[in-house]
């Protein structure tokens, strides 16, 4: 189960099929230069590896391809350069994602859709810290988790996932953007469906616009002090747990809250990688008829 080689060989293959339609016969996404001889299916398939035995880590994985797996990875890249060429395959490891999500996720017509916060350091460091400041566009920010009812510093996931528990959307904003946004962003992709949200998506005008112009039924719960006042059914708010527990299987098992990116295109290209690998994990437990988000065991 924990051996990178074997699970390396394992998802191989899927990530293949699922970038078919963009690399060439070598594994190399076509561009003009030499061709490497670590293709970049191979560096995609060890990063997802990696990222599905929860290493981490650039500096572990690498001290483990360099003591233990050596003889498997000949043509292995130095670290600056998986990096580089990571943050450059970003797109493609997304794409990969969603060819995944596609075939599982078939004639889906409900959704779930919420937020959890990525805070990039503790947040009495906030003020001294450097890392993700390149650009004032991507730089983090503070902001407010009311399920933790604490502050950060750093960012937001926002997530849509079907009733199966597959994500089939997600974005990184700054912590203080509102839930609305994203789902003014997302809303020509979800057509005629019905969606299910937490408090931070109610808003009664925003509700009536999505479902007269874009036919997307959204189901919140009611604040108590609200006039006329109607407890969620139950149903709803058990099937809304389902998202939930795919943010906790992101901090559990992923370590997606640990940060040791540099800049905002590090930190993206490792949540995208992170839920890149949940994904194939399901995928895993498709293809053997088991449950799908048992990930823990999908490649014993």
């Amino acid at each position: 189960m924990h051996d990178l080689k074997t699970n390396f060989d394992k998802l191989f293959p899927i990530v293949k099929a699922s970038l078919q339609n963009f690399i060439d016969s070598e594994g190399n996404i076509p561009k003009t230069g030499r061709t490497p001889k670590f293709s970049d299916l191979e560096l995609i398939t060890l990063s997802l590896s990696a990222e599905a035995l929860s290493i981490s880590s650039e500096n572990l994985l690498f001290h483990k391809l360099r003591s233990e797996y050596k003889s498997y990875f000949t043509h292995l890249i130095d670290r600056s350069q998986f990096n580089r060429r990571r943050r450059f395959l970003a797109h493609y490891i997304h794409q990969a994602q969603q060819y995944l999500a596609e075939q599982l996720c078939q004639g889906e017509d409900t959704y779930l859709i919420d937020s959890m916060p990525l805070p990039v350091c503790r947040f009495t460091r906030a003020k001294r810290l450097k890392i993700c400041k390149q650009d004032p566009e991507s730089s983090p920010e503070y902001g407010y988790c009311a399920s933790h009812n604490s502050h950060y510093y750093g960012y937001k996931l926002h997530g849509v996932c079907s009733l199966n528990g597959v994500f089939t959307d997600f974005e990184l904003s700054k912590a203080h953007v509102h839930d609305i946004h994203y789902l003014n962003d997302i809303k020509y992709h979800y057509p005629n469906c019905m969606m299910l949200g937490d408090k931070g998506y109610l808003n009664a005008q925003n509700q009536l616009d999505l479902f007269e112009k874009h036919h997307i039924d959204l189901k919140t719960p009611m604040r108590e002090n609200q006039k006329d006042y109607k407890r969620q059914p139950k149903v709803f708010r058990k099937v809304r747990k389902r998202i939930e527990t795919l943010f906790s299987q992101l901090n559990d098992q992923f370590l997606i809250g640990h940060n040791y990116a540099k800049s905002f295109a590090g930190l993206a290209v490792r949540i995208i990688s992170k839920i890149t690998a949940l994904t194939i994990l399901q995928f895993i437990n498709h293809l053997n008829n088991k449950p799908l988000n048992h990930i823990k065991h999908a490649l014993s």
